[in-house]
């Protein structure tokens, strides 16, 4: 199952995710979206996890839950919409 993980300190990094839902069961993925410009963390991210009911714990128990003075929200990810590229040519 894929999350959404918002609120994140921009100081989080993909590995502190995958220890704090590591601890829930078999992480597959996490990432930390960053600006393409600034290379800085955009407060949000994407954990993913093998089994449904581990990560179903994981949100259970993560979501509103303080890290780096922040309160995570932690929910299913919904499939990316396709919408037209802004070509600026």
């Amino acid at each position: 199952m894929n999350m959404y993980v918002s609120n994140l300190g921009f100081h989080v990094q993909e590995e502190d995710l995958k220890q704090l839902f590591g601890s829930f069961g078999e992480v597959t993925s996490a990432k930390v979206i960053k600006d393409r410009e600034s290379g800085r963390s955009r407060g949000f991210g994407f954990v993913e996890m093998s089994s449904d009911d581990q990560a179903n714990k994981a949100m259970e128990a993560l979501h509103n839950k303080e890290l780096e003075g922040r309160f995570m929200s932690v929910s299913v990810a919904r499939e990316r919409e396709s919408r037209p590229r802004n070509n600026r040519w």
